[in-house]
């Protein structure tokens, strides 16, 4: 009879741990994962314009979706490549460019990658001081597997020493795109750290998704000891952070990589 009870609860914890297990597995078909990537406008920190280390940075994180900063199109310094496109080939991801300004004989802004279909798009100037580099934010409106339709964002914020601008460009993201329809991710060098004033004027919209306790520090790639690079998303109630991840490689870019893995949360009834 004792032998007999042991077994039947055996079998119970067995069926609640199942049960437990069942409830809380995540459904892959609304995850996301999230890079962001200053890749130095393809010239590695060797100057040896090796596209094929940066790709090789972006296929080995195998993200969703890539926020590109320092892009350059058809300029002199990157052999008249168009980087986006570049890319996307070299990862099997589509493409797609939006210029902050013209430079060195072509042009200069911001990239996503993406496994999925673009349903729409748009690149949305950013306030800049005259004389200042000017700046974007480039959308792009995707549906994930799950069949729901999210917005993405990828941004390079101003970097010189004076906050002024990216105060400016904080205040005009939030201004745009925090009255999206869609669950949105922001991500990209914001060329800020934790608790300054552009990343407190962001966080007033939108959640970020690094540990306040434990920040991981992005830059510089060979010896990190600060965080600029960021993804942040909006709703808070509509995602949850799984993973966070600063993948090192101190020859492909300057730039640490930021990967970032979110699950769409269901709509609250």
């Amino acid at each position: 009879m004792k032998k007999t009870r042991n077994t039947l609860l055996l079998i119970l914890v067995a069926i609640t741990c199942y049960t437990s297990w069942t409830q809380t597995k995540v459904d892959s078909t609304r995850l996301v994962t999230v890079l962001s990537f200053n890749i130095l406008h393809g010239a590695t920190t060797k100057g040896n314009f090796d596209l094929d280390a940066i790709a090789k940075v972006i296929k080995d994180a195998d993200p969703d979706l890539v926020a590109l900063q320092e892009v350059d199109y058809e300029t002199n310094r990157a052999k008249k490549y168009d980087l986006a496109t570049e890319l996307g080939w070299r990862t099997k991801m589509i493409p797609l460019f939006g210029k902050a300004m013209d430079y060195d004989g072509g042009e200069y802004g911001e990239g996503i990658l993406s496994k999925f279909t673009f349903l729409r798009t748009r690149n949305v100037p950013l306030p800049h001081t005259p004389g200042n580099e000017p700046r974007a934010a480039l959308e792009a409106v995707v549906t994930i597997p799950s069949g729901d339709t999210i917005a993405f964002i990828g941004t390079h914020l101003d970097h010189l020493r004076d906050e002024k601008d990216r105060v400016a460009q904080a205040r005009r993201i939030n201004e745009v795109f925090s009255s999206t329809e869609y669950p949105t991710i922001l991500a990209g060098d914001l060329n800020a750290v934790p608790g300054s004033t552009p990343i407190d004027i962001l966080e007033e919209v939108w959640t970020a998704s690094y540990n306040p306790e434990q920040i991981e520090p992005t830059y510089p790639s060979d010896k990190p000891t600060k965080k600029i690079d960021y993804v942040m998303f909006y709703p808070t109630d509509r995602w949850k952070v799984l993973k966070t991840q600063v993948i090192q490689d101190s020859i492909a870019s300057d730039h640490c990589a930021y990967l970032v893995v979110l699950e769409l949360l269901e709509v609250k009834k």
